[in-house]
């Protein structure tokens, strides 16, 4: 006779339908749950997504209806400043800015969204292509300081978390204080005095290639600007991830890790790590509008033609189609940073989805 495990543990037929039908149950409860989780994250998705759109369109409307209180057109930019009223009611007439506003704001949101940003009559060029040439010197920029800061923050907040109070701890604090206090101007300018203009490490003025591919290779004029712009944001991420490391610290999860024996270096990878990087995730997010709305100071300092240096040149000139446009951008990326965190955020904390 076969040997049958089962029979020999003295399970019966009655015994493993109970089993059976126990495993079945639980597993439809799990894909209901699992369902039943897909259709609340989905629906909280959909409705963050409808309130960013609602919310861009409010700020639209504000933002137009504010210029044009301002600059109600451009007639006199164009025709200058002797031009005759009727020379200009004229243009108006022609150009459709004698239309009521509420018009005047559908034909510019409809150009919006088929990539018409509006014209700088004072550049003579659309705005959408002034963009162009300089979204990706500011995205370089700016995204290289993100990076280069998000890299050094994680392990130095949670150094700072696990070695608290320490020499390190205080030291790295204090320099954390007096950077983050520190005007944005006032450290470019010492930057450049110090390692430029004294030892002639690095270069005064950031790249002035056209070439997206020739700046990124000119490492020793992009070196000051975006190190300079690291340690700005790094003054701020490093203080976040150790008040984060040091929450995670305390939690029951981790003194029971410890209590095991878990090794200290698989309790930080394992369990302190990834929690305490949450709210990093919501600083990335919010930090998005910087990497294509430019950086204003570094730009100006360092001479970096980038979406910064355009508003900052615009200003001057009161050209406010390019202002609009800017300030437009600038809301639209923050908008979507927020939502990119959200949805980031509930990918990665299952509490969230839950909830």
């Amino acid at each position: 006779m076969a040997f049958s495990p089962l029979k020999h543990a003295g399970i019966g037929v009655h015994d493993l339908a109970l089993i059976n039908q126990y495993e079945t149950g639980a597993g439809a409860r799990a894909v209901r749950s699992s369902g039943k989780e897909e259709s609340g994250l989905t629906a909280y998705l959909a409705r963050r997504v409808g309130t960013s759109i609602v919310i861009l369109i409010g700020i639209s409307i504000f933002i137009f209806v504010l210029l044009h209180a301002v600059f109600p057109s451009p007639a006199i930019v164009v025709l200058g400043p002797r031009a005759s009223p009727v020379a200009v009611s004229a243009w108006n007439a022609a150009n459709g800015f004698d239309a009521p506003v509420i018009v005047q704001y559908w034909h510019y949101l409809i150009g919006v969204l088929h990539g018409n940003l509006g014209y700088s009559y004072k550049l003579n060029q659309s705005v959408a292509a002034l963009f162009g040439e300089r979204w990706a010197r500011s995205a370089y920029l700016s995204g290289a300081g993100l990076v280069l800061a998000v890299l050094i923050a994680i392990p130095l907040g949670i150094y700072q978390a696990v070695k608290r109070n320490s020499v390190g701890d205080n030291v790295a604090t204090g320099l954390a204080f007096m950077a983050y206090a520190m005007p944005d101007f006032l450290l470019y300018l010492i930057a450049v005095q110090v390692f430029a203009l004294t030892f002639h490490i690095f270069g005064f003025e950031a790249s002035q290639s056209n070439s997206i591919i020739s700046i990124i290779g000119d490492w020793h004029d992009m070196t000051l600007p975006i190190v300079c712009l690291a340690l700005l944001i790094l003054a701020g991420y490093s203080r976040y991830m150790r008040s984060a490391a040091m929450d995670i610290l305390a939690q029951d999860y981790i003194k029971t890790a410890r209590a095991k024996g878990l090794p200290e270096r698989l309790v930080l990878l394992r369990h302190l790590v990834r929690n305490a990087c949450l709210p990093m995730v919501t600083l990335v997010g919010l930090s998005i509008p910087a990497l294509l709305a430019g950086n204003l100071i570094a730009e100006s300092v360092f001479n970096f033609d980038g979406l910064g240096l355009l508003f900052f040149d615009s200003l001057q000139n009161e050209d406010y189609p390019v202002l609009l446009a800017y300030t437009l951008v600038g809301a639209v990326l923050t908008v979507l940073g927020n939502l990119l965190a959200d949805i980031a955020l509930t990918i990665a904390d299952p509490r969230i989805r839950l909830s």
